[in-house]
Order: structure tokens, then sequence, then C-alpha cells
């Protein structure tokens, strides 16, 4: 590992080619500033030529004052990356679960249309790939439906979403007998939601797997299409549901008790957040209280 100290006294000295106002623009002797040169010359050969009143670079004294400019550079770069100056640009890493996921990707593409600078890198996933992957640095902010109980991890309030009975368009779906007609169309957690919010509403029969099943998809933005076609019915997030395209095919059927998720926006609590992440959270609270 080279000396930075021996670098940045051969650099000055490249610039200002005197070792005397070297040695006082950096504040040591001109003693010392020869015997950085002499360790650099010790490992990499003849640097400069002394001439009088004037020094001269050879060929192996230009590549490293280029490496000196680069280590400079990349010094920078790091500093801006550990700065506010870098709340517009770099890597934004966000993980979510599906529905939520929906709502926040159209809103951090606006962000970055907005901040040229800025990478936004979104994946979906389900709750407990989130919290694996905040815990493991892969994600900086991930968003779950539940409140992890872990030291490791700092969650906040991030928003509320209802659980939705959505039916195709104009049809009945308000009394059991009616959804046993219609059938239900699955998805990966559609059995879940729907007992839980069905249980509620109809809590002398609840037991989804009594309804016939008319459909599965584990596309969430898909999810809706079969509903839309008039093939059965189906219970999922809000933000699912309000990302779909046709919501003129579509109803939300109001009737009976509610069942409400709280979202928590979570990252790593052992070290704040960047810059740049700290700015997407504050943008998207932003727009949320607009929706709200």
């Amino acid at each position: 590992m080279i000396n930075p100290q021996w670098l940045q006294t051969f650099a000055i000295l490249a610039e200002l080619g005197s070792f005397t106002r070297t040695a006082e623009h950096i504040g040591i002797t001109q003693a010392a500033v020869s015997q950085h040169i002499r360790h650099l010359e010790a490992q990499y050969g003849t640097l400069l030529l002394r001439r009088p009143r004037q020094i001269e670079l050879t060929p192996t004294g230009n590549i490293l004052l280029t490496y000196c400019r680069e280590i400079e550079q990349a010094d920078k770069c790091l500093n801006l990356r550990l700065t506010k100056a870098c709340e517009d640009s770099g890597d934004v890493s966000v993980i979510s679960p599906g529905s939520i996921g929906l709502l926040l990707y159209p809103l951090l593409l606006d962000l970055q249309c907005a901040n040229k600078g800025l990478s936004i890198h979104h994946r979906f996933a389900p709750d407990s790939d989130v919290l694996e992957a905040v815990l493991s640095n892969q994600a900086e902010l991930g968003f779950l439906t539940f409140k992890p109980d872990d030291p490791r991890i700092t969650a906040s309030h991030f928003s509320k979403e209802p659980l939705e009975l959505v039916a195709p368009a104009h049809q009945k779906a308000c009394h059991w007998e009616e959804l046993v007609r219609l059938g239900f169309i699955d998805h990966p957690d559609g059995q879940a939601m729907a007992t839980r919010l069905l249980s509620r509403r109809f809590p002398a029969n609840a037991d989804i797997s009594s309804i016939p099943c008319h459909g599965f998809s584990n596309q969430v933005s898909l999810i809706l299409e079969p509903v839309a076609r008039g093939l059965g019915f189906t219970v999922i997030p809000r933000y699912a549901r309000q990302a779909f395209k046709h919501q003129e095919a579509i109803s939300v059927v109001e009737c009976g008790a509610t069942v409400v998720d709280t979202i928590w926006l979570i990252h790593r609590a052992e070290w704040p957040l960047s810059a740049r992440a700290a700015q997407t959270v504050h943008y998207l609270r932003q727009q949320m209280a607009k929706q709200a």
C-alpha cells in the first residue's frame, strides 16, 4: 500500500515545480519532501529530473501523477456519495409486496424523471423476502404489511390499505349465495385475504373453500382480469385494485365490516439512511399525503 502522504507530496511538487514551495505549502521541511520522493523512487524508479530552478517528470513520474489525480477524483466521488450533495443522484433500492408496489413504482419513476441522476431499483416480493432483503443490505428501503420485531430494523407507519371484495361490474355480491354463484378468483394470498374479510362479513359462512374456484393468477397486475370478464370475484388490497386499468369493468362491494392493514416502511436501524433514500422517503410521504 502506497503511503498517501508521499503521493500527496509528489502531486503538489509536480504542480508547484519547487521543493521549497512544496514544503511551505504542505507545512513540512524541505528535507521531508525529499524523503517522500526518495521513498517513491525506491519503489517505482526515477520520477523526476532535478534541473536548476525547475523539475521535469519522467515517463514514470507522469504515470504516477495520473494515478494521483485518479485517487483525488475517487476521493471526491466518495465524499459526494456520503454527503447531501447526492440527494438527487445514485442508486435507490426499494423492495415491497405487490399491491403497495403497484402504487409506489410509478411514483418512484416520477421522482427519477425529475432527478435524472437517480437510478431506481424496485423489486416486488412477499413480506418474508422484503424483511430478509433489508436485513442482508440487498435493499435500503422496504415495505411490509406487518411491523417486524427485530432490533436491527427501524419500522415507521407509512399508510393504511383496506382489503376489498371486488366483483364484476353490475354483479350482485352482497350475500354469500351470490358469492358462491360467482365463484372465486384465487391468487397467492387470496385464500388468506378472503378468509380475513369474509369471516367478518359472513361469520356464519366464512369457509372460502366452499366457494368454487374459477381461476388463479400469481401476477398481482393480472388478478382482476378474470373478474373484469365476469368469471368470478376476488379479495385484494386496495392499491392493487386502484392500479387496474379497466375500473369500469369491476366494482368494489361495500357491505359489512372492513379489514384494514397497516403498511410499514422499514430500513436498517444501525445506520442512517443515505441522503438519496431519505429524500425518496420524504417524496413518497408527500405523494401519499396528497392521495389521502
